[in-house]
């Protein structure tokens, strides 16, 4: 089963030196049918001004993951880490027991990143941090692993995080096709980051998103495509809300 989500249709949050679009309820925009997909509770498309951010704030018990579409962002917690990542590279923070954090752009143009909240499979963790400097070329008309849970042996993604998923980029050429299949038992989310594609005969623009239960896609980049891809185990539709 596939679903596509309209961008245009997606929730919105609008501050001046902030500008979202909530694929799910998030802060103003609150929708008691789209709280979630599975583990996924938060996809937030972030578009930050120069110089703007995101005070110190807490958070607990909870898995994030921050992807760079353009710019860079700057990162500072209560555990003493302060870092800078920029396009295609992602940070994660686990934030368990409890962690405050700031998140900033420094830099002279606007950032733009997707921020990912996911449910962790248990409360109480230790809380953690990381961020990983992908080489850009690895994602090229490829898939490119980005995070998994620790019990996965078998995907080579460096980040590792508390819960069963497992997160995907990759960076299509004009013209070229990438599949990506999805078992009976697994359901995954996919997002066009940037450019226009067509998956399985679902005409998509950028920052448009589809979700998939048990079935494969196909993806036909139209245009040079950027996208993102979180899969993860079946959760029946009446457990989402």
């Amino acid at each position: 089963m596939i679903k596509y989500i309209d961008s245009k249709k997606m929730g919105r949050g609008r501050h001046g030196w902030l500008d979202s679009h909530f694929h799910f309820s998030f802060a103003e925009y609150f929708n008691p049918d789209n709280i979630r997909f599975g583990v996924l509770r938060v996809i937030n498309d972030d578009t930050i001004q120069a110089g703007e951010g995101f005070d110190t704030h807490p958070h607990r018990d909870m898995e994030i993951i921050s992807y760079v579409i353009r710019g860079e962002l700057s990162h500072r917690d209560s555990m003493g880490n302060a870092h800078t990542i920029t396009r295609g590279q992602s940070q994660y923070m686990s934030a368990g027991t409890g962690v405050t954090h700031s998140e900033y752009n420094h830099g002279a143009d606007e950032l733009r990143l997707a921020q990912i909240w996911i449910l962790p499979d248990r409360k109480g963790y230790k809380p953690n941090y990381g961020d990983y400097r992908f080489q850009w070329e690895d994602r090229l008309d490829k898939w490119l692993p980005i995070a998994t849970s620790y019990e996965n042996t078998s995907n080579a993604a460096p980040i590792k995080i508390h819960a069963d998923i497992n997160m995907y980029a990759a960076m299509l050429s004009r013209g070229k096709q990438l599949e990506f299949p999805v078992r009976i038992d697994r359901q995954a989310y996919m997002v066009l980051l940037e450019g226009d594609a067509t998956v399985n005969n679902i005409r998509m623009n950028m920052r448009d998103a589809l979700e998939t239960v048990g079935e494969d896609i196909v993806i036909t980049a139209d245009e040079a495509s950027h996208l993102l891809i979180i899969e993860m185990a079946l959760e029946a539709m009446a457990e989402r809300s």
